[in-house]
């Protein structure tokens, strides 16, 4: 007498849900959990989508090196750089500004020790910030100059920004500051994927202009 095997029941599949974050903020490393928000994807950064930001890639050659964020008559600069596992790089770039700009003052901020004061930007004074985060394999330069330096509104709109900033590093050996390659959002690596209808990397629909 033979039994009918039972029909094997296929395995389900049970979806997991992402990791909560193990921070309030960022910057986030694109390898650790993070918040899934909106975000303009450039490459090595990820940066919060916000329609009154005026965000504009800056260049060296055909090199994208930098991002610099325009807002009330403000700016922000971020600079993603390669750093050693062994250690972080702000220190070492506190000393090099300082030795360019003596009058800035070392405190603390949001991100730990920072560095305020003027500097001179053809020829003019201008109030400046800069701000260093020290990330796993990566160093986050951000710089606010202007009116943002000092105003309480301003220099806020800025630090929550950068505290939705994804970095990502990448495995690809780099050499150390060398800058974490940047690019256009509609500019693809690798293989080019069908978004689908309605895909917009932005919300308000604006260009990335250049700065060269």
């Amino acid at each position: 007498m033979f039994r009918r095997r039972r029909r094997e029941q296929p395995e389900q599949v049970v979806e997991q849900e992402p990791a909560a974050p193990t921070r309030e903020s960022g910057p986030w490393d694109a390898d650790e959990p993070h918040p899934e928000t909106d975000r303009i994807d450039l490459g090595g950064l990820r940066l919060p989508h916000n329609p009154d930001f005026d965000v504009r890639l800056a260049s060296v050659g055909d090199q994208h090196v930098g991002v610099v964020v325009i807002y009330e008559e403000s700016s922000l600069q971020l600079q993603a750089l390669a750093a050693p596992r062994s250690s972080g790089l702000w220190d070492e770039v506190k000393t090099k500004i300082r030795a360019q700009a003596k009058d800035l003052a070392e405190r603390e901020g949001p991100f730990g020790s920072e560095l305020s004061g003027e500097v001179k930007s053809d020829g003019n004074p201008r109030p400046a910030r800069y701000i260093g985060i020290d990330g796993p394999r990566w160093f986050l330069l951000a710089v606010i100059s202007g009116q943002g330096a000092n105003d309480e509104t301003v220099s806020e709109a800025f630090i929550d920004f950068v505290k939705d900033v994804v970095v990502v590093r990448g495995d690809e050996p780099m050499a150390r500051e060398e800058p974490i390659p940047l690019r256009r959002p509609n500019e693809q690596t690798g293989e080019t994927t069908d978004e689908g209808p309605g895909f917009s990397p932005f919300k308000r629909g604006p260009e990335i202009s250049e700065i060269r």
